[in-house]
């Protein structure tokens, strides 16, 4: 269990992006678009762990003093750092190979997606905004991957909506850290949270949830989209946007307990509803 944990395996849902372009293409359904995409996560799911394990391993004796990733298997001595450091290697080397066997140019996206990661760990994730960004970053990166693998152009609206979303969950975990060391009544520990006030975090989120909305809709009434589909009704799946950003909002908000993306989509139900009836309507649109 503890090297389960130390690979993160409950983060590799955030690998799913790199199937995006694929669905809204409406070309996910292909057999051999899913071989390639299912070989493409798990080329991702490999280099993330790895990085974690990376970035665990440097934040070790800081770690120690936080009140909750205290508990991490590095931090805890529950896993030793030279065990971790051969899986750290072993995931890399995998994912780097497989990436380069399914195609040459895939592996450049897993090697760059690599390389923004480790300038994260090794100093960017102590720049204000810059942190922020470069996490943003890796997401646009694997929806780019994913539209790559199978030749599927990711449209410009795709690409601000992935980013946008992306940035809106980071802005809602540095908010989380805020909240926490206040609870806690600990300095914040990450040095880039010192540049950042509950008050501005807010106002950031405001603004980018109201862009991902528009830009949504910009999307779903654009002509190449209605003339790819031959159907001019997907804006309706803009109800399903809407309560899901509204919901985290006020998760966020209200609840201050967005400290983990991957938590709140794997338990909480009205997200998960909202996510189900966006799916169903998309695929029956597209698809059907």
């Amino acid at each position: 269990m503890h090297y389960l944990f130390l690979v993160r395996v409950h983060q590799w849902v955030k690998n799913s992006f790199i199937f995006i372009p694929a669905f809204f293409a409406g070309a996910i359904l292909q057999k051999e678009n899913l071989i390639l995409l299912g070989q493409g996560f798990f080329c991702f799911c490999f280099i993330s762990s790895a990085i974690y394990i990376i970035n665990d391993y440097r934040d070790m004796e800081v770690d120690r003093l936080h009140p909750t990733k205290k508990n991490r298997p590095l931090a805890s001595g529950k896993v030793k750092p030279s065990v971790a450091l051969a899986i750290m290697a072993i995931l890399a080397i995998i994912s780097l190979a497989w990436s380069y066997a399914l195609a040459p140019a895939f592996a450049y996206f897993v090697a760059f997606y690599m390389g923004i990661n480790l300038a994260y760990s090794f100093g960017m994730k102590n720049i204000s905004l810059v942190d922020i960004f470069m996490i943003s970053s890796g997401f646009l990166v694997r929806t780019l991957a994913g539209g790559h693998l199978i030749g599927v152009m990711v449209s410009q609206w795709l690409v601000i909506m992935v980013f946008l979303l992306s940035l809106f969950m980071a802005f809602a975990k540095r908010r989380d850290d805020l909240i926490l060391a206040e609870r806690s009544g600990k300095e914040v520990l990450r040095k880039s949270s010192r540049l950042y006030t509950v008050e501005y975090i807010n106002v950031c989120l405001s603004l980018i949830s109201g862009v991902i909305m528009v830009s949504y809709i910009m999307y779903t009434i654009s002509d190449d989209v209605v003339r790819r589909i031959g159907e001019n009704s997907l804006y309706v799946t803009s109800l399903f946007v809407f309560a899901g950003l509204l919901r985290y909002l006020q998760i966020t908000l209200v609840q201050n307990d967005s400290g983990s993306p991957t938590k709140v989509l794997l338990t909480d139900r009205f997200i998960q509803v909202v996510i189900a009836g966006w799916i169903l309507t998309f695929f029956i649109t597209i698809y059907a």
